[in-house]
C-alpha cells in the first residue's frame, strides 16, 4: 500500500475517500446506486475507479469479497438501509473468513435529519444501520464531521488492511462534496508488536523442531490473506517439512509442490492424509482457523501438546500463550532463527491422493460429480481460478488439484449459498487474464445466478457449471427422507443466456455431452458459458457422504 501524502487542501470528503481506496490497490468497485449515494457515485464515475453495477446488493458483496481475496482489498457501495441490509449477509461472510471488503453506504444528509421527517429507507433511527454493521465489521465509521472525516477514513482502511476483515464507512449525502477547512497528511498506523515475546516464541518453536521426528505444517487461509506464502515455503523447504492445508486454505500453496501432502479434514478427509497428519509429533498450524468444517466436524485428532497455533489473533505453543505477536513477525523470526529439523519424506502413496481419478471417457454414462471433476482437473493450469459454491460442489472440488496459490475460492467456513456466480464476477474483474470456473448447485444458482447477466455485460471469460440435482442435494444426505422442502422448480438454466442476451449455454446428461461442452467453452474466451449438468439421481461426492454420516445425528 502506498500512503497518500499529498496536500488535501480543496479536496472533498468523497474525493479523499476515492484516493485512499486507490492507495490500497482498489481499481474496481461493485454496487448498486440509490438516491442517498448518487452524489458519491458521480464522483466515482469521474474517477479512475471502474464501477461494476450488479443485479443485487448481496451479489455485489460476494463479488467484492472474491475481488478482495485475489486483489488484497475490495469495495462495495450501496444506498442506505435497503441496500445496506441487503448486502449484510455477504459482509458477514467476509468477516467470518477474513476478507477485507470496504462497505461504503450513503445515508440521509446531516441537515435533513434535523427536520424530524420520516425519511424513506430509515429503520428505527438514523444510527440503526451503523450499529448493525458494527457487529460484523472490524471498524465502522460515520463521516459526519468534516474535521474528523479524513482521519476516520484512514482509520477504517488501516483496520481493513491490518486485520483482513471488512470495514464500514457511512457517508451522509450532504457530506460528499464538503471540503474540510484543514490540511491532512496520512502518517500510517502506529503498531507495536512485542519483540521480546516474538523472540521467545520463535526460540521455543526452534527447540521443539530440533526434537521433533515427524514435523508437519498445517497451512490455513491467513497465509494467503496476509501474503505469507513465500515465507511459509522458505521455512518448509529449508527443513523439508511436509505441508497439509485445510479446506478453507485450499490453494494457499500449489498442490503440485513436492512437500504438499493434501487436504486435512479430520475423519471427513482421506484416511491416508488424516493418518499422516495425526501421526505428526509436532504440527505447526500456521494461519489456520479451527472451524467445524476445517476440522472434519470436530473429528480432528490434534493433541494440543503437539501443536503450535499461530494466527493473526493468537499464538499458542502447546499450552503457552504469547500476546502481541503478529503472524508475519512470528514467521519472519522463526525463519531468521534458521531452525533445524529432521526432514520428513512425503510417501508416494500421498501423491495426488483424494484427486478425482482419471479414467477413459464413458460417453454414454450418466453424469456423476466425481467423474466431472476428473474432466475439469485435466484442464486446470496456473491461469485458471476455480470458485466453488456451498454444497457438494465445494466437497467435490476438493478433488481438484490447483496449480498455483490463490486460485481456489469458496465460502468454506461461513458456507453461505449463492457465493459462486457473483464471486465469479469479482474474480473475473480482479484477474481479467485468467479463466474463471464456477461450480454451483442449482439451488444456489436460483439465489444469485442472475449475476450471470453482469458476466455477460462485462464479457467475462467465465464457465459456470450448474450441478443440477433438482434441489438441495446436501440436505437430502444430511437429513434423509422424502422431504418436499428440498425440491425446487426445475429451470432450463442453459437457456438463460438467451434471456440475458449473451454468452453460450449447454445442456448435458451424459459424460460425452459434458466433455464436448467443456471443450467448446474452454476454447472460447469471448464471453461467459453456462453448462447445465443433469446429475445421475442420488449422486454425491465421497466427502459429502462422509460428512452426512458425521453430521446426520446433529441435524436429525
Amino acid at each position: 500500500m502506498t500512503a497518500s501524502r499529498r496536500p488535501t487542501a480543496d479536496r472533498s470528503i468523497g474525493q479523499y475517500l476515492i484516493q485512499r481506496l486507490q492507495d490500497y490497490g482498489i481499481e474496481d468497485l461493485f454496487g448498486i446506486p440509490g438516491d442517498y449515494v448518487l452524489s458519491f457515485y458521480g464522483e466515482l464515475e469521474n474517477s479512475p475507479i471502474n464501477v461494476v453495477g450488479c443485479t443485487r446488493e448481496d451479489c455485489a458483496g460476494f463479488a467484492a469479497d472474491a475481488y478482495a481475496r485475489l486483489n488484497g482489498m475490495g469495495a462495495v457501495c450501496v444506498t442506505y438501509c435497503v441496500g445496506g441490509f441487503s448486502v449484510a449477509n455477504s459482509i458477514a461472510g467476509a468477516f467470518a473468513e477474513k476478507s477485507p471488503v470496504v462497505v461504503i453506504s450513503g445515508s440521509p444528509g446531516m441537515s435533513e435529519r434535523k427536520q424530524g421527517a420520516l425519511l424513506h429507507h430509515k429503520v428505527r433511527d438514523f444510527r440503526t444501520q451503523l450499529e448493525v454493521f458494527e457487529k460484523f465489521t472490524i471498524c465502522a465509521v460515520e463521516l459526519s464531521d468534516p474535521l474528523e472525516a479524513f482521519a476516520e477514513i484512514d482509520r477504517a482502511l488501516d483496520a481493513a488492511d491490518r486485520y483482513k476483515r471488512p470495514v464500514y464507512i457511512e457517508l451522509p449525502r450532504d457530506m460528499v462534496n464538503v471540503v474540510p477547512p484543514m490540511n491532512h497528511v496520512y502518517h500510517g498506523p502506529a503498531r507495536s508488536p512485542n519483540a521480546e515475546a516474538t523472540a521467545e516464541a520463535a526460540a521455543e518453536v526452534v527447540q521443539r523442531l530440533s526434537r521433533a521426528e515427524r514435523p508437519l505444517i498445517l497451512a490455513g487461509v491467513e497465509i494467503h490473506r496476509f501474503g505469507l506464502q513465500d515465507t511459509l515455503l522458505e521455512l518448509a523447504e529449508s527443513m523439508s517439512i511436509p505441508i497439509a492445508a485445510t479446506i478453507l486454505g485450499k490453494s494457499v500453496i500449489s498442490e503440485q509442490h513436492p512437500l504438499f501432502v493434501g487436504l486435512y479434514e479430520g475423519a471427513m478427509g482421506h484416511p491416508e492424509v488424516t493418518e499422516f497428519v495425526e501421526q505428526s509429533d509436532l504440527i505447526l498450524m500456521l494461519g489456520t482457523f479451527l472451524t467445524d468444517i476445517n476440522l472434519g466436524v470436530f473429528t480432528a485428532n490434534l493433541d494440543p501438546n503437539r501443536c503450535v497455533l499461530a494466527t493473526s489473533e493468537a499464538l499458542r505453543i502447546s499450552h503457552h500463550h504469547y500476546h502481541d505477536v503478529p503472524l508475519d513477525h512470528f514467521l519472519e523470526a522463526l525463519k531468521a532463527a534458521e531452525p533445524s529439523a529432521r526432514g520428513r519424506a512425503v510417501p508416494d502413496s500421498l501423491r495426488g491422493v483424494g484427486t478425482a481419478p482419471e479414467s477413459p471417457l464413458q460417453p454414454d454414462s450418466p453424469l456423476r460429480t466425481t467423474r466431472m471433476m476428473a474432466r475439469i482437473n485435466r484442464r486446470l493450469d496456473p491461469d485458471t481460478i476455480v470458485i466453488a459454491d456451498v454444497g457438494d460442489c465445494l466437497f467435490a472440488a476438493t478433488e481438484l488439484i490447483t496449480h498455483d496459490r490463490g486460485e481456489f475460492l469458496s465460502p468454506a467456513y461461513y458456507t453461505s449459498m449463492g457465493f459462486g456466480v457473483p464471486a465469479g464476477l469479482g474474480a473475473a474483474i480482479a484477474r481479467k487474464d485468467h479463466r474463471i470456473i464456477v461450480l454451483v448447485g442449482d439451488g444456489a444458482f436460483q439465489m444469485t445466478g442472475q449475476e450471470l447477466s453482469t458476466l455477460v455485460r462485462t464479457s467475462a471469460s467465465a464457465i459456470v457449471i450448474v450441478l443440477d440435482n433438482h434441489g438441495y442435494g446436501t440436505e437430502r444426505f444430511l437429513h434423509p427422507g422424502e422431504w418436499k422442502y428440498n425440491e425446487i422448480q426445475p429451470w432450463a438454466y442453459h437457456r438463460l443466456v438467451d434471456v440475458y442476451g449473451g454468452g453460450k449455454g449447454y445442456y448435458c446428461e451424459t459424460e460425452g455431452e459434458f466433455e464436448a461442452a467443456l471443450q467448446t467453452a474452454w476454447e472460447d474466451h469471448a464471453g461467459p458459458h453456462l453448462i447445465q449438468c443433469k446429475l445421475e439421481e442420488n449422486d454425491a461426492s465421497e466427502t459429502l457422504r462422509v460428512l452426512a454420516e458425521r453430521m446426520g445425528q446433529k441435524v436429525g
